[in-house]
């Protein structure tokens, strides 16, 4: 099966399994896929995550967080498409909901939160929003 964007397959899987109440989801395996959970599990919005296989093929098992049977994750929305991507220097990166969220930013030091391509100084390819 192939996909246009991984990426918001990724999310929209996340999301979709927040929605269902479920324990875990899979998403087809990447690198970048992989970099951009851990940055969700490092932010504390995600459990974890782990490669694992399954049929054969390498899957990312990422555990989904709740508090109080609801979901922690509010938003969480693709803002660069392949059809228009949105790129950013590290001083136009507004903060998301007044700092209570995170855009997840493609810079050249790898996957890395807003605050911190602020605090490097580093711009990039702005991939989501997560509130």
């Amino acid at each position: 099966m192939s996909f246009q964007d991984p990426i918001a397959d990724c999310l929209t899987r996340i999301r979709n399994g927040l929605m269902r109440g479920k324990v875990d989801v899979d998403v087809p395996y990447s690198k970048l896929k992989h970099e951009l959970v851990n940055v969700l599990v490092a932010e504390g919005y995600v459990k974890s995550c782990a490669k694992t296989e399954h049929d054969g093929k390498p899957v990312l098992q990422v555990v989904l967080k709740y508090h109080n049977a609801i979901p922690v994750i509010k938003t969480l929305k693709r803002i660069s498409k392949p059809s228009l991507r949105k790129y950013s220097p590290s001083n136009e990166l507004k903060a998301v909901k007044n700092g209570l969220g995170a855009y997840i930013v493609s810079t050249n030091q790898g996957l890395m939160t807003d605050t911190e391509a602020r605090s490097k100084n580093v711009g990039g390819e702005i991939l989501c929003e997560v509130f």
